[in-house]
């Protein structure tokens, strides 16, 4: 076989870890030819797309060789050999850049790697590069990364999602088969949706932040994008389960959840007699008719399946986004305090004074909508207002994990569905300068990151225009194995 035939091959397969895995492990090609391959596509597409940040060949390629003399040497090949994978430039990884897609820290090097994705690579998986974010991971759109928007490989004129939008359109466009994202009001979900792949929000706790540069600390999650949900089931085994280095990661046993979805190819009987739960809150005003329509089609999808559909309501929904940019912003004006241009990253230049420095180094290397937030969030902890807007907007959400509790009890639903995202992918600089309409991209995701529960966006159709359209799984705590069962029916029905 040629080396031309071995990429071809490896270009088909690479939507599935199972069958990159398999491919090497049998010698129909190698972790340098799968390697290679994504860095084709890298080369051959992101000029247009603008995905990745950074790309690291020789790095890449040296990973390769190891899982090459693994499969030289006949060993057992671990969960990941040879796959593909990007990484959200807000994750560290030693020796490398960690922008978190801001000019504020153009130039920083971590000295040390995420737990999540020092995980990966010892899974076998081949980094190649860092991906393109919304600065900080604010964002619906990734038009606030300092280094240009990423765009929609399915319509170039679109958005992408954010802040995980590279992450996002890395694995649409076949330039990784895995990418890891964060996700803080919605961030892997919603560009999920956008760019028609599958995006994962674990459990709060569910897995590490330990290497993550920090936007919200009790909001932020780490969750993987792919193309299956076969294959965010065998991420997410892989990244899961308590971390040492993170205070707020969990104990609790980490399932097989490959496992719970069964074997591969075999009947959708896995969610025969699951209570699916149906909220009137999120099938409103402000669903465009054609999401709606879609989302509706995979809930008959899953009652055909023998699912039970169930209607409920989550009656504080209403004040999840309002809750959700008093908490997130707080947060992040307490969190984005070190970045003073003393330490690490840019340094105005001939400010005169140290407080100018300091002044004038954040003036400067923040964009402006990292400002809104730092300013809002700085307002809601004022002496004076904290009572009034940050601990209220607490109290908002406790009501709304409460609402979540309630449903999911003994004699609630296994499951919920929603739409993942009111509407398809936007136009680049629709809502760009309009915050409040940008913000109204997350109502239907921001709920689960404040209640702390699991939840899955999976592709389920298409507008008429041709671009992907989500619908989005909720579980209970700890609840991915259910959501998983739920997304890969949908999938199956989708061919």
């Amino acid at each position: 076989m040629t080396v031309e035939t071995r990429k071809a091959e490896t270009a088909q397969n690479l939507l599935s870890i199972d069958h990159v895995r398999a491919a090497i492990a049998g010698g129909s090609v190698t972790a340098r030819d799968v390697a290679v391959a994504c860095l084709d596509q890298i080369a051959l597409r992101d000029e247009a797309i603008r995905a990745y940040l950074s790309v690291h060949r020789e790095r890449a390629l040296a990973q390769a060789a190891r899982i090459d003399g693994l499969a030289a040497a006949g060993e057992a090949l671990p969960a990941l050999a040879g796959v593909p994978v990007g990484i959200k430039d807000v994750l560290s990884i030693e020796g490398l850049p960690a922008t978190a897609g801001s000019k504020v820290l153009a130039g920083y090097i971590a000295p040390y790697t995420a737990t999540s994705v020092r995980r990966l690579e010892e899974a076998g998986a081949v980094v190649l590069g860092k991906l393109n974010c919304d600065e900080f991971a604010m964002g619906s759109s990734n038009e606030n990364s300092a280094y240009g928007p990423t765009r929609n490989p399915h319509a170039l004129d679109r958005v992408p999602g954010g802040s995980s939008g590279g992450s996002a359109a890395a694995v649409a466009a076949g330039m990784a088969a895995v990418t890891l994202g964060t996700d803080t009001g919605g961030s892997v979900r919603q560009p999920a949706s956008f760019c028609g792949v599958v995006g994962l929000l674990p459990t709060y706790g569910r897995v590490s932040r330990y290497g993550l540069i920090a936007f919200a600390s009790s909001l932020d999650r780490v969750g993987p994008l792919t193309n299956t949900v076969r294959d965010a089931a065998t991420v997410l085994g892989v990244i899961a389960g308590h971390d040492p280095l993170d205070a707020t990661s969990s104990a609790e046993p980490v399932p097989d959840y490959v496992a719970a979805l069964g074997a591969e190819g075999s009947p959708a009987s896995g969610i025969n007699g699951l209570r699916i739960g149906v909220p009137s809150e999120y099938f409103g005003e402000g669903l465009d008719p054609e999401v709606r329509e879609a989302v509706e089609r995979a809930i008959d999808t899953l009652r055909s399946a023998g699912a039970e559909i169930k209607s409920i309501s989550l009656p504080h929904t209403r004040y999840a986004v309002p809750a959700y940019y008093l908490i997130a912003t707080a947060e992040a004006s307490s969190n984005l305090a070190r970045f003073d241009g003393v330490r690490y990253g840019y340094r105005a230049k001939d400010a005169g004074t140290l407080a100018a420095m300091y002044r004038e180094s954040r003036d400067q290397g923040f964009g402006a909508e990292v400002k809104r937030r730092i300013m809002l969030g700085t307002y809601a902890l004022s002496a004076g207002y904290y009572d009034a807007y940050y601990k209220k907007a607490q109290q908002v959400r406790r009501l709304l994990t409460q609402d979540f509790l309630s449903v999911f009890g003994p004699a609630g639903v296994d499951a919920i569905v929603t739409p993942t995202a009111p509407t398809a992918a936007f136009k680049l600089g629709e809502k760009v300068d309009d915050p409040v309409s940008m913000y109204l991209a997350d109502i239907y995701t921001v709920t689960a990151s404040l209640a702390g529960i699991c939840g899955l966006s999976v592709p389920c159709g298409t507008t008429r225009e041709g671009l992907p359209i989500g619908v989005q799984i909720l579980g209970a705590h700890f609840g991915e194995a259910t959501i998983l069962r739920v997304g890969e029916a949908i999938e199956r029905a989708q061919g």
